[in-house]
């Protein structure tokens, strides 16, 4: 049985994900519990669902697939639940799909693990209503499931082809809409004898009635109670292995177990717990993380900001907040709380805390996006790196009005370009955005010593031989640099940031094209660098073609009808010597273009680098792992 074989080898995984991780956790119970008893369970409403579980519904085959496991008492998984009552785990629940109260009803459990699983078995089986699933192409049925007595006993028949899911009016037709069966009576399930699997828990009313159709016939009778010992039976014994973490385990290891088990649903982040934790006090942290987003997207540059960061950045004011109130009331040194923002922190986020210091950080991100505009970073795909965004946004959200001074904004601008440069926010995020929020504040307000952001950070200028494509911070951060050098696209003589704006198509482009590097043996590791680029619209690029630049020079200014000084002009804005291009000497283009570039990373950081005057055939070649 193939399908279950899978079902079965999936099984044995998440059981050993179990044996991994549990011993970690203390607080936690290993038995077996009755399936029925599991599903009544469900439906008295003392098991149910956590606000963070999404629906999700497992299509007709898997369904077909898992009755046909627990008929043939096949391990179908371990189900993994959370004993409610805890004071600091609390989730807003509902219960699994098909289970509808009255009035809402407190569990006793919610399910971790097991969700599709208790949810297909309980439609099935236990709800009296068609089962909602879909087809193999995705398409919503509504389906009720049947095995067949014969085919279920015949060992030679596949167990998963014994199990059949009818229409929602048990009518079967052919492509042509024309009735092949109708098992819409209780006659037709008799006279073929297909058990409905809804009744597998209270099967004597059917037999009864199956014995009276077949007037008590012996053999149907003796083919009935075969049935029951080996089919019904099976699925009244059943018992599922359940892992019960107790009401006192933390919120950070509810959230580690459920994301290590949930192999199969959609993965759960912080704020998806955090979403359920604030639904017990009737704030509806989605809906405002929604309105928040939508307002913060209006400005391209905060495209890619998530709830994370969003999160991220109000947790380190929250500590940050709760470590000056601690220093106020003269807590010792040692016991002060850390300001921190790691996911077991934004976990512990208190409601009040969050109200606190959204709407700030809200219009800390709005400010940082300001700050980055002036730089010359407009759009999302452009930020070197978005942890520091978040970094940023928190540190406007402290500083409110006084920010708004040319004095603050170049302190912001230093700091934000020595951690560019610096590659300083590519590990370690965590602890960088913990050190930088009250290193950079006490640099403003209190004019003491530089953050360690600013103290860490060195660019290598070899490093500039290194950079090839976007992928790389320094390399997005010497992009923006240019940019502030108003570097002008050589044709049409317009500002590159003006062209984006318009939303003129713009590309890093060779200036020496890679075709005349190639036939003049320059090394592609040497063309590749950052340092033969630059910003330049498509239509300029076209012309440039594979020509020398000697070559394409000329054209460019004959049909954009330039005098040569003009050509210098808009050559010097993109940090271009205009005789090295005008010979084609590429290493004195190279060598002039690498200083210069060197010296504006130099402005930016506000730091002296240490040049290194190698020649270009000492440039060691290497294997490149991006695409040039």
């Amino acid at each position: 049985m193939g399908k279950i074989l899978v079902r079965i080898q999936r099984t044995a995984l998440v059981t050993s994900i179990h044996i991994d991780y549990m011993p970690a956790i203390k607080g936690f119970d290993h038995t077996t519990e009755a399936l029925l008893d599991l599903l009544r369970s469900a439906k008295e409403g003392k098991t149910q669902l956590p606000d963070f579980q999404r629906p999700w519904v497992w299509n007709d085959e898997q369904i077909r697939s898992i009755l046909a496991s627990v008929s043939l008492s096949y391990p179908i998984g371990v189900v993994m639940m959370l004993q409610t009552g805890s004071t600091d785990v609390r989730f807003q629940a509902h219960p699994i799909q098909g289970v509808i109260f009255s009035i809402p009803k407190e569990p006793e459990r919610l399910i971790l693990d097991g969700q599709q699983r208790l949810t297909s078995l309980f439609q099935a089986l236990v709800s009296g209503k068609p089962v909602k699933t879909k087809d193999v192409r995705g398409k919503v049925i509504y389906r009720w499931y049947y095995i067949d007595v014969a085919k279920a006993l015949d060992a030679n028949v596949d167990r998963e082809e014994a199990v059949l899911s009818l229409p929602e009016d048990k009518v079967i037709l052919n492509f042509r809409s024309e009735v092949q069966a109708d098992y819409s009576k209780p006659e037709k399930e008799y006279e073929n004898s297909l058990f409905p699997v809804a009744q597998i828990f209270d099967y004597s009313d059917w037999m009864t009635n199956y014995n009276e159709f077949w007037d008590f016939n012996k053999e149907k009778i003796k083919l009935f109670n075969k049935f029951n010992q080996e089919i019904i039976k099976p699925f009244e014994q059943y018992q599922v292995p359940v892992i019960l973490l107790r009401k006192e385990t933390p919120r950070d290891a509810v959230c580690h177990v459920f994301e290590k088990v949930n192999t199969g649903g959609v993965s759960l982040t912080v704020f998806e717990l955090l979403t359920a934790t604030y639904a017990v006090d009737d704030f509806k942290l989605r809906q405002d993380w929604e309105n928040r987003e939508k307002q913060l997207k209006k400005l391209p540059v905060l495209g890619n900001v998530h709830s994370s960061d969003f999160l991220q950045a109000v947790t380190l004011l929250a500590t940050y907040d709760r470590r000056n109130l601690e220093i106020d009331t003269g807590c010792e040194p040692h016991k002060v709380p850390a300001i921190s923002c790691t996911r077991k922190d934004i976990l512990n986020l208190k409601l009040t805390e969050y109200k606190k210091w959204a709407d700030a950080v809200t219009e800390g991100f709005e400010k940082a996006s300001k700050l980055l505009h002036t730089q010359k970073i407009f759009y999302a795909k452009d930020l070197p790196y978005q942890s520091q965004l978040t970094a940023l946004a928190a540190i406007f959200a402290v500083l409110k009005d006084s920010s708004d001074t040319d004095s603050v904004r170049a302190k912001l601008v230093r700091w934000y370009w020595c951690g560019v440069f610096g590659e300083l926010y590519s590990s370690g995020i965590e602890s960088r955005l913990a050190k930088d929020l009250p290193q950079v504040l006490k640099w403003i307000e209190l004019n003491e010593s530089e953050p360690d952001t600013i103290k860490d950070a060195y660019f290598y200028p070899n490093r500039l031989l290194r950079l090839y494509t976007r992928r790389s911070a320094a390399y997005k951060g010497l992009s923006a640099l240019l940019l502030r050098e108003q570097g002008c696209d050589f044709f049409t003589g317009f500002e590159i940031d003006t062209l984006m704006h318009h939303s003129e198509p713009i590309d890093i482009h060779h200036i020496f094209p890679c075709n005349w590097c190639d036939k003049n043996s320059i090394k592609s590791e040497v063309y590749n660098s950052v340092v033969n680029k630059t910003p330049l619209s498509s239509k300029t690029n076209k012309i440039i073609g594979g020509y020398a630049p000697s070559v394409y020079l000329s054209s460019l200014q004959k049909k954009a009808s330039l005098t040569e000084e003009r050509m210098n002009e808009l050559l010097r804005s993109h940090v271009i010597d205009p005789d090295a291009l005008r010979a084609d000497d590429f290493e004195k283009f190279f060598q002039t273009r690498h200083k210069m570039l060197l010296e504006r990373i130099e402005i930016a950081m506000g730091k002296t680098l240490l040049y290194d005057d190698k020649s270009l055939e000492d440039v060691e070649p290497i294997e490149l792992d991006e695409e040039l």
